[in-house]
């Protein structure tokens, strides 16, 4: 959500930003609606103001016994011109609400200019591209040859993008869960882990921008909730409409969470295997600061980020995301993609974004500074520590063998009771 009083002091400023955003100047636009609703206020207040005058004068001619029905006839026509004017500017402060909310955040002045992915642009790389001495299959392949990603049983059930995992895999995706969530809530990682709720009302889904915007992109239930499309949301609102102490910041959650995405505009994208599922895994990352240490923050969660595919001796690349490509919170995004030999191309595995205090201001997410008075909106912040799925995928590509057995990563063994190596499919039992 947008402060119009950031607006009517910075309208240029504010145009720009949305011209980052590849959209066109608005600021003209929405402080006319803002000049109108505030002189309905106004006139609202002079109207009020005018009938305590009036209905002061009513009783002291009532009590003096004096006529005073020409003054009660006045009272009540300001009574019906005082209805019209709180009307229209109600009316007036919920058109500027809806313009205000449906526009996407302003970008920081240091995020690239560009209308899609092809502005974004690459930071660093790690890791080193597996050279392999045969073809390497992708992980429908790997996956289905052992009977272990079932597909087809889950169409039967459940529809189009969802899979079946079982054996091996199932216990690797639980693993990689695992292996996240020790790291990050490590004294290293610092990050505190939560088991929230799944199902969300609309309050919440608000308070972080998914509504109204983002509603065909949601699983919404008979009887009032969302189920949420990452654990962003409950973790994000643990702070709605709270006042918190500049000294218990910066507070840092993670969770892992099944998610769950209609994918409704991503319709024909990515329908072979796991990478777009209507239900996925993922660890996520959430760190609620003040704005002085927000950009701090976020080089930190992309590190912790980039440390899970460190250890696990993925390769990847991290790219910071153009104007035109951002999620609609954020000010500044870093996308982290991995190595995935199957499809010889980087993919997304996860997304770091400052959202600055965009959803604080839809929250009413405040806090106290150490000093100074008066309270001001936190800064909020939310990363993949990682998409689940997604890396039970780059493990298994990156990690086959030619026989179609897969090596277990060294730092998820402990995790799969020592196992080494997942068996060639000719192997299992």
């Amino acid at each position: 959500m947008h402060d119009i009083r950031f607006i009517r002091e910075n309208p240029e400023a504010f145009d720009a930003g949305l011209k980052k955003r590849n959209l066109a100047a608005l600021s003209a636009e929405l402080l006319e609606i803002d000049k109108r609703r505030r002189a309905a206020i106004s006139g609202s207040e002079g109207l009020q103001a005018r009938r305590k005058a009036l209905s002061q004068r009513v009783g002291i001619a009532k009590r003096k016994g004096e006529p005073a029905e020409a003054l009660m006839g006045e009272v009540a026509a300001l009574e019906e011109s005082l209805k019209k004017g709180e009307a229209e500017a109600a009316r007036l402060d919920e058109e500027l609400t809806h313009r205000l909310e449906v526009l996407p955040n302003l970008p920081f002045d240091d995020v690239p200019e560009g209308t899609d992915e092809h502005g974004n642009v690459e930071v660093r790389r790690h890791g080193n591209q597996r050279n392999f001495s045969f073809a390497p299959k992708d992980h429908v392949t790997l996956g289905e040859a052992t009977g272990e990603m079932d597909f087809a049983q889950a169409v039967k059930i459940s529809g189009a993008r969802f899979v079946f995992l079982k054996a091996h895999l199932a216990r690797l995706e639980r693993a990689l869960a695992q292996f996240m969530l020790d790291l990050h809530t490590s004294e290293e990682g610092g990050y505190t882990e939560v088991n929230p709720p799944l199902l969300v009302r609309d309050n919440a889904a608000y308070g972080v921008g998914q509504l109204p915007k983002f509603a065909e992109d949601m699983f919404h239930t008979d009887n009032g909730y969302w189920l949420v499309p990452t654990a962003e949301v409950p973790l994000t609102n643990l702070v709605n409409d709270t006042v918190l102490d500049e000294k218990e910041l910066p507070l840092r959650f993670t969770a892992f969470t099944p998610c769950f995405r209609s994918e409704a505009g991503a319709a024909g994208k990515d329908t072979r295997g796991m990478i777009r599922l209507h239900q996925f895994p993922k660890v996520e990352l959430v760190s609620i600061t003040t704005p002085e240490q927000s950009a701090a923050e976020h080089e930190r969660m992309t590190g912790r980020a980039e440390e899970v595919l460190k250890r696990l001796g993925l390769a990847f690349r991290t790219i910071v995301l153009c104007g035109g490509d951002m999620g609609p919170a954020s000010r500044k995004t870093y996308d982290i993609e991995v190595w995935l030999p199957g499809q010889n191309a980087y993919r997304e595995i996860s997304s770091c974004s400052n959202c600055g205090d965009y959803q604080a201001r839809r929250m009413g997410a405040r806090y106290r500074p150490r000093e100074g008075k008066g309270t001001r909106f936190v800064h909020t912040l939310n990363g993949s520590g990682l998409a689940v799925g997604r890396t039970l995928v780059a493990v298994l590509e990156n990690y086959q063998n030619e026989d179609g057995s897969v090596t277990v990563p060294e730092v998820l063994r402990p995790y799969m009771g020592g196992l080494v190596t997942i068996p060639a499919p000719a192997g299992r039992k």
